[in-house]
């Protein structure tokens, strides 16, 4: 029987880790005890578990234990997804993973069976969908305020990173554009259109240099509908968060779908035929503390799980679909 207080760990000490996750898991006690934080090296561990009063762990495999946790975060790169969740996962420990979940769609399915398999938790971790911002825009979408859904349009994108040697840039560890800034467009696509959608048309943008993709974009399409998708997303353009939702009678917009921090008042702007164009600022958020009780709520709940399982294999295979397109150029 599941515990009422989850005791989590976190495997790395990665930035989003130590700046919104910890904090957010702090910020839940009666739900969450942080149990420890592991790193390959035991001193990494130990400056910031002194900083979070937990307990340090000087290798992964040590803090997949039962003994120690029911949960895990796991922040790690890419390429190290699979091995880890796999882990866990054999081990009976629920997993929240940085996105993207794994590198390629048989990983993915094979993860989301053994999730299935032990009655795990598996969340993929795009935090602006438990962001109040995107619960508004469905909101209004939903009561019919610019009419039938036509289309949706969404960028990601970002300047590049000042650090060459960051892990975006890096092949070996499963860097590259598409993993990580466009699967949040492709992931938006999915919530909106719904999950039986494909990928119609793809194009990608590589660096020779670092072997990896620095961007492009894609048109998905519902498969037994009309209404699609446009997406863009890139390690190397002028500074794009947007969401744009086309209905038969209006449009809605936003600039800061994916990245509104706790202390923002994200705007959403609602243009609708004949009436004055409405800009409504939003409350304050924090998409972390909502996404961590989500994950407490399908530890519990199997219909959720459920529910998550189907959309992580989704967006593995749109992705995939978008690389097989963008090579046959």
């Amino acid at each position: 029987m599941m515990p009422e207080r989850i005791r989590i760990g976190i495997l790395s000490t990665a930035a989003i880790a130590r700046r919104s996750v910890i904090p957010a898991i702090l910020s839940l006690p009666e739900k969450f005890e942080l149990t420890g934080i592991a790193s390959r090296k035991l001193e990494t561990a130990k400056s910031l578990a002194e900083d979070f009063h937990c307990r340090a762990f000087g290798s992964y495999v040590e803090i997949l234990d039962r003994a120690y946790i029911d949960a895990v975060y796991i922040p790690l790169p890419n390429s190290l997804h699979y091995e880890w969740v796999k882990t866990a996962l054999e081990k009976g420990i629920h997993v929240l993973v940085e996105k993207s979940l794994a590198c390629t769609l048989s990983e993915v399915t094979e993860l989301n069976k053994l999730a299935k398999d032990n009655q795990l938790s598996l969340i993929e971790n795009f935090q602006f969908r438990f962001h109040s911002q995107f619960r508004f825009i469905k909101e209004q979408l939903d009561s019919g305020k610019i009419g039938e859904l036509r289309y949706i349009r969404s960028s990601f994108e970002f300047p590049p990173f000042p650090d060459t040697t960051n892990i975006r840039y890096s092949k070996e560890l499963g860097g590259g554009a598409l993993l990580d800034a466009g699967a949040y467009p492709i992931k938006i696509s999915q919530l909106l259109l719904g999950s039986d959608i494909s990928i119609r048309a793809s194009a990608i943008r590589y660096n020779t240099v670092h072997e990896v993709d620095m961007g492009g974009g894609a048109l998905l399409k519902q498969n037994r509908g009309h209404v699609f998708s446009e997406i863009s997303f890139g390690f190397d353009n002028y500074y794009q968060c947007s969401l744009e939702i086309f209905g038969s009678s209006g449009k809605i917009s936003t600039n800061r779908i994916y990245t509104a921090p706790p202390g923002f008042n994200p705007v959403v702007t609602i243009e609708t035929q004949g009436k004055p164009v409405e800009s409504v600022e939003l409350e304050q958020d924090n998409h972390f503390i909502n996404m961590l009780d989500y994950f407490y709520r399908t530890m519990h709940e199997p219909g959720l799980r459920e529910k998550e399982y189907i959309e992580n294999i989704h967006q593995s295979r749109l992705i995939k679909e978008f690389k097989e397109y963008a090579d046959e150029e």
